[in-house]
């Protein structure tokens, strides 16, 4: 039989695309799952699409959570039912591949790994076409050690990139156990999977895309309420991931997750000047003043590159003058060296 998966499914009035998100774990190579379900709260007919799969297959479970209380909520509800000896998490809008939890289960197993990884696509509103340009896939596993891990989720090395989503992930059970989503917050994947890779020994690397992710739905959290998911959820993650690994030991990567926090920061200026979101590029811009002191000592670190000094300075100095910048060399350098 094997040993068993629990796949963690959150639903919130998603009538248009549980149905295929359900098919797709239906049609798992590895039919040792038990997938549940939590409907949280949906106003349409997403419960009632949930509750007739159930009735029709004994490997899914619908759990009804009165209110929105959220995706956090709704997983650690899921987690807690869960009698898995692993536990995967799949959004109900998007789709696993037929072989995602059967290669991600062979690949823990093989490797003894605590947790595995994959690679993922991104489509258009649910249909076939691609969103934006792909990265190639090499097929390959990759062994990694738990700080090797850790590093490449922070630091975004390449050719692996471990995307902080726990849908792109399969963790043992014991990795799981006390390890919660905060509740009622965004972004909520952040530290649990900064905690869970803190915890890991071994983490194996597949670099198939094994899940389908969507972009674009119109009612995702991903595009509304992109000022108020930066700053009070996102920003504030990061900076107690910073900390929490500080406080684990990993005083350097502490020091590289802080230069990457604050590079990010300059995409977000960018960001928010381009959608014209004036208040929240002075806020974003008035943040990085006011924390001047500790962006110059973490940029005083070797491993900092002269050219994100550079912008770093011109940001500081005169935040106007970056965007501008930044615009001028979109618009003359990249298509020089492009040859577009």
């Amino acid at each position: 039989m094997g040993k068993l998966i629990s796949v963690i499914v959150t639903a919130y009035n998603i009538e248009g695309y549980i149905s295929r998100c359900l098919d797709s774990l239906l049609g798992q190579s590895y039919d040792n799952l038990e997938i549940i379900v939590v409907d949280d709260g949906s106003s349409d007919a997403t419960g009632r699409i949930c509750d007739g799969y159930a009735e029709k297959n004994s490997h899914i479970r619908v759990l009804h959570q009165p209110g929105n209380l959220g995706v956090a909520e709704a997983r650690n509800a899921g987690v807690a039912a869960a009698v898995g000896d692993y536990i995967g998490f799949v959004d109900g809008d998007d789709r696993a591949e037929p072989s995602m939890f059967e290669e991600m289960l062979r690949a823990c197993e093989e490797t003894d790994s605590e947790m595995a990884v994959c690679s993922y696509r991104q489509s258009l509103n649910g249909g076939g076409e691609s969103a934006g340009q792909q990265e190639a896939f090499t097929g390959q596993r990759y062994v990694l050690t738990g700080g090797e891990a850790l590093e490449i989720y922070i630091c975004d090395n390449k050719p692996w990139h471990i995307y902080h989503s726990v849908w792109s992930k399969l963790f043992r059970r014991d990795v799981t156990e006390g390890l919660k989503f905060p509740a009622g917050r965004e972004s909520e994947d952040i530290m649990y999977t900064t905690r869970a890779l803190l915890k890991i020994s071994r983490c194996v690397f597949v670099d198939k895309p094994l899940y389908d992710y969507l972009v674009n739905r119109e009612t995702s959290i991903m595009n509304h309420k992109l000022q108020e998911r930066r700053f009070k959820d996102e920003i504030p993650f990061w900076k107690e991931q910073i900390a929490c690994l500080k406080e684990a030991g990993y005083g350097e990567l502490s020091e590289k997750a802080a230069y990457h926090f604050y590079r990010t920061m300059l995409f977000y200026y960018v960001d928010f000047r381009d959608r014209k979101m004036k208040e929240a590029a002075a806020a974003l811009a008035a943040m990085l003043k006011g924390e001047r002191g500790e962006i110059r000592r973490i940029y005083g670190n070797g491993f900092v590159a002269f050219g994100d000094k550079v912008r770093m300075r011109v940001m500081l100095a005169w935040p106007g003058g970056y965007y501008i910048l930044v615009k001028g060399y979109e618009r003359v350098v990249i298509p020089l060296r492009t040859g577009r």
